[in-house]
């Protein structure tokens, strides 16, 4: 036996939960595919984010919410392990709005949702005026925001590189380049590559994003996991100027501009369009004014992984017991839940948190 657990998928997803089961000494693979691959985590934006998560699934506004509080410390020990700075901050964030009636009929629901928490909601409502004073480049089309006290950012390629590293530094395998074909179990499991390599294990975690919806199934799981496009921009580097993250802008470590994103239904189709990356532009600029003098110097496409209902999947195989599913499309928030808590769901130990309407058979046909 090669390993204790072999971790299909290289990304932020799978690196986390390596890096949490390494913590906890096992002996630990990673199959990672190649280039060619479509890599959400390449493609990230960045936020820590729990603000309107869980509005039909209060369990996920909790998971987020336990995520975001074990960030500093997962982020501090990444630091200390690999010299990397994963630019946390974790000030809030804000729900932007144009008219007051889509303001005030989120605060609506968010009201619905604190009180389902048992009150554990920290928001504030600012007006423009309130607004300003805290972003002083916000534009006069901007009526007011939802402050979330829990939310923040960070710079997603760097945590992608601290976990590489130090995933290596605990004395786990990354092997690059290595598609997986297939997953058999005659005597604990065999994961087959397509170059030849066999990697044997006791047990196996998909964590591979869209490769997941092939190879899901062969494993016994539904799998049914999509692809929707998000566009991105971002700018010169600028003095600063934005000193919250939202969903429309945040300004980086390095001081650009990160305007995004899209959502577009579109398959696997990961190109930049013109008409996406102008209704980025126009509503940035909307939001700040002052990014109408900016250069653009760079722009991606990336696919998100998400489910039928938006929700994180954790599924173990009932025909390959010993198997798990772990998808979502919040990699980087669920980042320390990931490393934190999931290794004792996988272990079955007392510490599990209770994962199970995140589980496959909420997507059971009746």
């Amino acid at each position: 036996m090669d390993a204790d657990y072999a971790i299909i998928g290289g990304g932020v997803v799978g690196l986390s939960v390596a890096w949490g089961l390494l913590k906890r000494g096992k002996r630990v693979v990673v199959l990672d595919g190649d280039d060619g691959a479509f890599r959400a985590s390449r493609g990230n934006f960045g936020l820590v984010w729990v603000q309107s998560k869980g509005m039909k699934q209060p369990r996920y506004a909790q998971w987020s919410q336990q995520s975001a509080a074990a960030w500093a410390g997962f982020a501090s020990e990444l630091g200390e392990s690999t010299g990397c700075d994963v630019a946390l901050e974790q000030k809030g964030g804000y729900d932007l709005h144009f008219s007051e009636e889509t303001l005030q009929a989120t605060v609506a629901q968010y009201e619905m949702l604190k009180a389902k928490l048992g009150g554990n909601y920290p928001y504030d409502v600012l007006g423009q005026n309130s607004l300003r004073k805290e972003e002083p480049h916000i534009g006069s089309k901007v009526v007011g925001a939802i402050l979330h006290h829990q939310d923040g950012h960070a710079n997603p390629l760097r945590l992608l590189k601290a976990l590489a590293d130090d995933v290596r530094r605990l004395g786990g395998r990354v092997l690059n380049g290595r598609i997986v074909t297939a997953v058999s179990k005659p005597d604990g499991f065999r994961v087959h590559c397509d170059d030849g390599t066999v990697v044997g294990a006791a047990k196996v975690v998909l964590s591979a994003g869209l490769g997941a919806a092939k190879l899901g199934p062969k494993m016994g799981f539904k799998a049914p996991i999509r692809p929707q496009r998000g566009q991105v921009l971002i700018t010169e580097k600028l003095p600063k100027m934005i000193y919250r993250p939202s969903l429309i802008a945040r300004q980086v470590d390095e001081g650009g501009i990160q305007i995004g994103a899209t959502n577009e239904e579109v398959g696997l189709d990961d190109r930049v369009t013109q008409p996406g990356i102008s209704g980025l532009a126009a509503e940035a600029i909307a939001a700040y004014p002052a990014l109408a003098r900016a250069q653009l110097v760079r722009s991606w496409g990336a696919l998100r992984i998400l489910s039928p209902d938006g929700l994180p999947i954790y599924q173990q195989s009932r025909d390959m017991p010993g198997a798990y599913l772990v998808t979502c499309h919040s990699g980087i928030t669920l980042a320390a839940a990931h490393a934190r808590f999931l290794p004792d769901w996988l272990e079955g130990t007392g510490a599990a948190p209770d994962l199970e309407v995140f589980s496959e058979d909420r997507f059971a046909v009746s």
